[in-house]
């Protein structure tokens, strides 16, 4: 029976969360955009399929609401214009704690001694406010990572996959045959290809050299 379009968009979704990064990426603009809601001045969420791949040992290993909230912090500083980190941005200084503060984070009474206030947590009123789209969110990122995790020892593992995962965000050269490039964390062009503007052809991570056979 095909689904009526006035249905309710919680009842669509229900435990059916497709798993392919770009779904994904539509439900962390989703989360994104329940934030807005409550914090209009925040920008729009430019890429959040960047999120996917990307990790930051100062912003949060984990892709979470939690984290989403933390990012949060920082598109209202960047709109406000309010310098909330120092150290290539991994110390968070008081001015990011006060924003932190105003989107429903806690936060421990001491600064870190290289990340500052950091280690934001999410306070109890808003676990309240968000408590449906944290459900829904958890729900995509848990099947998600149970459909990127499995592996077998006969599959075929491209080259991105090849150079490692950057658990760190480091990036790496990827080329075009045009002779362009860009500096990509390999995880993220693994999930789907990165268009050249130039030539119309994908970047690609080049494989490395094999020494000649004497």
């Amino acid at each position: 029976m095909a689904r009526n379009r006035n249905t309710p968009r919680a009842r669509l979704v229900g435990h059916d969360v497709s798993t392919t990064p770009p779904v994904l990426a539509a439900e962390l603009a989703r989360a994104w955009a329940d934030i807005q809601r409550y914090h209009p001045d925040l920008p729009d969420l430019a890429a959040p399929e960047s999120l996917i791949g990307e990790s930051s040992s100062a912003c949060g290993h984990e892709l979470s609401f939690e984290r989403l909230l933390h990012e949060a912090v920082h598109g209202l500083a960047a709109a406000r214009g309010v310098r909330d980190t120092s150290r290539a941005g991994r110390y968070h200084n008081r001015r990011f704690l006060t924003i932190a503060e105003e989107l429903g984070l806690d936060h421990p009474e001491e600064p870190h001694p290289s990340s500052g206030f950091s280690l934001v947590t999410l306070g109890t009123e808003a676990r309240k406010r968000y408590r449906a789209t944290i459900d829904q969110l958890h729900r995509a990122l848990k099947a998600h990572t149970a459909a990127t995790s499995t592996d077998s020892s006969s599959s075929f593992r491209g080259p991105a996959a090849r150079h490692g995962s950057s658990g760190g965000g480091v990036r790496v050269k990827a080329v075009c045959d045009c002779g362009r490039n860009v500096r990509v964390v390999p995880s993220v062009l693994a999930q789907a290809p990165i268009m050249c503007g130039g030539c119309g052809e994908p970047f690609r991570i080049p494989e490395p050299a094999v020494p000649a056979m004497s």
